[in-house]
């Protein structure tokens, strides 16, 4: 039986609707926002086993819908690890994972502390400051264009473009098509420059993997730097925001950080399964007729992973909403198997030092809106504050 899922119950309260469909059962036939069918998956031992599922693919060709699977990714920006299944989608990810390695994390600490205490030195006195403006915003937007050597008068803020694309408002799809290829055209232009005038950077090693390695296709290069610089930029952001505000919504676990008996790397994994920023797992395609918890899925058919749901499964995490950075971290905020996120450790290194970094400066900071006042984004696809006020 199809089901209403994604109406406004489940952006306004995601935990209790997604609390009231694990009652229900671990799996939900629905339709998403375009009118196609799709399965959603809620509870954590499914969630789980489907994200590591060899039967289910990335690949758009083996979608079976209504229509022809239609995505707001123009053709340009297709080629990249999350529309990928193995043998392509282990080449690309062995490349691009030379950025992400613990020594490479190590040596991008200093610099992330000190554009975290510049972001800081810069953020304008007053009683409602923005974290989100001066500090969750602009930090992992600076590090990782600094990760792909994108000149600093290059730059672009990225929030106009990433909020239009996981935007649930009516027309989004064409919005969305609009800002991707500005994004394309914005990409092809960088790389272009960065041919001409090669660094020491991310970029820059794709482009020779591309020119000289034949380690992969031009249009390749232009789609995993977009997913970089989409996924690496939006996703930190809101893990900031959301650690951010779990400590100012807990003052005894906020002491307990400040006195070094609870560590900041707990209270973001918390973070991480209570709130994550990527609600939803990316989408996947059955391969074959499967049953999933008795519901049979067809082959092609679209199934979504609820991230946010599974990771509040009372079956797995007792007290799921009591916000406890002594679990046992076991979350799936950054997925599971051979698709688990490449850029976790920049992400989690990030929310770190952010958060290292404003409570070393900012002795007296509390949020100044009362906690059912925060306005957390309107969607499906991402979990995240539109602003935090705070004082300092």
């Amino acid at each position: 039986m199809t089901i209403p899922i994604f109406d406004d119950a489940l952006m306004t309260d995601p935990h209790g609707r997604y609390a009231q469909l694990r009652g229900a059962g671990p799996i939900h036939e629905t339709t998403t926002p375009d009118g196609e069918a799709v399965w959603v998956i809620t509870s954590y031992a499914e969630a789980r086993a489907a994200l590591a599922d060899p039967r289910l693919s990335l690949n758009k060709a083996n979608a079976r819908t209504r229509n022809s699977y239609q995505s707001s990714m123009p053709p340009e920006l297709d080629a990249h690890l999350l529309n990928m299944d193995p043998p392509d989608h282990t080449r690309l990810r062995r490349l691009v994972s030379k950025a992400f390695t613990p020594r490479r994390m190590a040596d991008l600490r200093p610099r992330i502390e000190t554009l975290a205490d510049e972001l800081l030195d810069a953020a304008p006195a007053g009683p409602n400051i923005d974290l989100m403006d001066v500090l969750a915003n602009p930090l992992p937007m600076n590090v990782i264009c600094e990760l792909l050597g994108i000149p600093a008068d290059r730059r672009r803020d990225f929030r106009e473009w990433t909020n239009t694309l996981l935007s649930p408002a009516p027309g989004a799809a064409m919005d969305s098509r609009t800002a991707m290829r500005s994004m394309y055209r914005y990409l092809v232009e960088i790389i272009r420059a960065k041919r001409e005038e090669p660094t020491d950077d991310l970029l820059s090693a794709m482009i020779q993997a591309r020119d000289e390695h034949d380690g992969l296709t031009e249009s390749e290069l232009v789609s995993v730097t977009f997913l970089i610089l989409f996924a690496g930029y939006d996703n930190a952001v809101h893990l900031i925001g959301n650690t951010i505000t779990a400590l100012l919504l807990h003052p005894e676990q906020l002491d307990a950080v400040r006195h070094g008996t609870l560590a900041i790397r707990d209270v973001i994994e918390e973070t991480l399964r209570a709130d994550p920023p990527f609600p939803l797992g990316v989408r996947r395609f059955a391969l074959e007729d499967l049953t999933i918890a008795g519901t049979v899925v067809p082959a092609g058919g679209r199934i979504w992973i609820s991230i946010i749901s599974a990771n509040s499964d009372e079956a797995q995490f007792p007290s799921p909403r009591t916000f406890d950075p002594t679990r046992t971290p076991a979350h799936l905020a950054f997925g599971h198997g051979i698709h688990y996120c490449l850029g976790a450790p920049l992400a989690r290194l990030e929310a770190e030092i952010a958060v290292e970094t404003l409570l070393r400066r900012s002795p007296e900071l509390r949020m100044t809106v009362a906690c059912e006042d925060v306005q957390w984004w309107p969607s499906f696809h991402k979990h995240g504050l539109r602003s935090l006020p705070i004082s300092r």
